[in-house]
């Protein structure tokens, strides 16, 4: 950078100034091109995530602005830095403003992953994405929510035992790099590789019932290939209930009696159309894919009578979410 001092033709002569004041002005020119070169270089040579994931643990790695525990020995990230360059995915993690949730070294080896073999990991790319968040987010940003990622599913941060995202442990955070923050993670973050009518069916409680309604109004299809769709299941015995019969495969028979037209009224108020997570809920109305319901998150219920279950919410699929519930709903 061009010093802001004017470079033309003194009119006084400088071996005519004072020899004192003569080093006074050098020192200040100096001091002028010195601070410029500080600025240059902080903001043109600061390395991208992957300079500083490929770096880090090394001499010359990028310092630690935040550690949760400042005596974990440094970790190192070579089998992610060569996931990212073999997916082809390092130049999006380096040309992009993101956060990172990076597995160290040892969590990649808890699964018998490094370097040679990562690669080769079934759904590597999948995986690698859901490590990766939109925008520049410190560890002062998080809170108990969930957050999407680049795969399109969210992981969750739970703040109330340190930080965690998912059943992974947040070892050092606040990693600052030229386009984004990077956190180090003790485990590896594996999204949802189910879609919701294939999750349904392999699901503890099972919705036997409800995938037979859903086929029957003509929405099995729907469910599994669109969305994202975020499902409010009631269980089978919430079926049993609703349609007074005394046991599953009686509620299957009763449901493939009905007409398609009088299901699908009744399923799609349980669709509401995108990701909703528990964090994103509200108490009042919500709309679903025919018509508003009622939540109250006080009571934890819907309509005033189906209960959500706390333990059974943010269930994830490949194309959305599955919140189970006691009742079924009647638009």
């Amino acid at each position: 950078m061009k010093s802001q001092i004017s470079t033309s033709k003194p009119q006084i002569s400088f071996f005519k100034l004072p020899m004192l004041l003569l080093f006074a002005l050098s020192t200040m020119i100096f001091s002028c091109n010195t601070q410029d070169a500080d600025i240059i270089d902080n903001e043109g040579f600061q390395p991208s995530i992957v300079e500083v994931l490929e770096s880090y643990g090394s001499e010359s790695g990028s310092t630690v602005s935040k550690s949760v525990d400042s005596k974990v020995k440094k970790p190192t990230f070579k089998t992610l830095s060569v996931a990212l360059a073999q997916t082809r995915l390092a130049g999006t993690v380096s040309s992009n403003m993101l956060t990172v949730f990076a597995p160290t070294d040892a969590a990649f080896a808890k699964y018998g992953l490094n370097q040679k073999n990562v690669s080769a990991f079934p759904g590597i790319v999948d995986i690698l994405l859901y490590h990766v968040v939109a925008g520049k987010v410190f560890s002062t940003d998080l809170s108990n929510s969930f957050v999407t990622t680049l795969n399109g599913a969210a992981v969750q941060v739970n703040l109330e035992s340190g930080v965690m995202i998912n059943t992974s442990n947040v070892v050092i955070a606040d990693v600052e790099a030229r386009n984004g923050v990077i956190h180090a993670i003790d485990d590896i973050l594996f999204p949802p590789t189910q879609d919701l009518v294939t999750l349904a069916s392999s699901f503890d409680p099972e919705f036997s019932v409800l995938l037979a309604a859903a086929t029957k109004a003509g929405l099995a299809e729907t469910l599994m290939n669109d969305g994202p769709f975020t499902v409010f299941a009631p269980t089978n015995q919430a079926f049993i209930n609703f349609l007074e019969v005394a046991d599953v495969d009686a509620a299957i028979a009763a449901v493939n009696g009905l007409p398609a037209e009088a299901l699908a009224p009744i399923l799609l108020y349980h669709v509401v159309s995108g990701r909703v997570y528990s964090s994103d809920l509200s108490s009042g109305p919500v709309t679903t894919l025919d018509g508003d319901f009622e939540l109250d998150l006080a009571t934890l219920t819907i309509d005033g009578n189906a209960q959500l279950i706390p333990s059974l919410l943010n269930v994830q699929a490949t194309n959305g979410v599955i919140h189970v519930i006691s009742e079924v709903l009647v638009p």
